[in-house]
């Protein structure tokens, strides 16, 4: 059974950090390009990050650039979101995905979605 499970996720202070986990069964994360994706209350689902299978190489939301870092350990199946200097427009429901998207960010050319886990950044 293919499944995605992210865990991480939870309440932050401004400025705080946290790092979201994705793991994957039923299949191998390596095949796959992985994408980080969040969706705020009354907002479109948006790319956070993505890591290729291949090479390794990641793209970044701008809103995110300089304080989010997307790594990969295969021998755990799993991809990892570390986020760091964490803003209040951070509050979202973060979720990963598997698939070979043309364009990384766009949420519909993913195959394998995960559950979602909550991100709040509140003081």
């Amino acid at each position: 059974q293919v499944q995605l499970v992210e865990s991480g996720g939870g309440l932050v202070q401004p400025g705080g950090s946290l790092r979201l986990s994705c793991t994957a069964s039923g299949f191998s994360l390596a095949n796959y390009n992985i994408g980080w994706f969040r969706e705020a209350p009354g907002k479109k689902r948006e790319g956070v990050s993505s890591i290729h299978p291949s090479d390794g190489s990641t793209s970044y939301a701008n809103a995110v650039k300089g304080r989010f870092t997307i790594s990969r350990d295969h021998a755990k199946n799993t991809v990892y979101l570390q986020m760091t200097s964490l803003r209040h427009e951070d509050t979202a429901v973060y979720y990963c995905a598997a698939g070979h998207p043309s364009i990384w960010a766009i949420p519909d050319l993913y195959d394998y979605w995960g559950q979602g886990t909550q991100v709040t950044v509140s003081s």
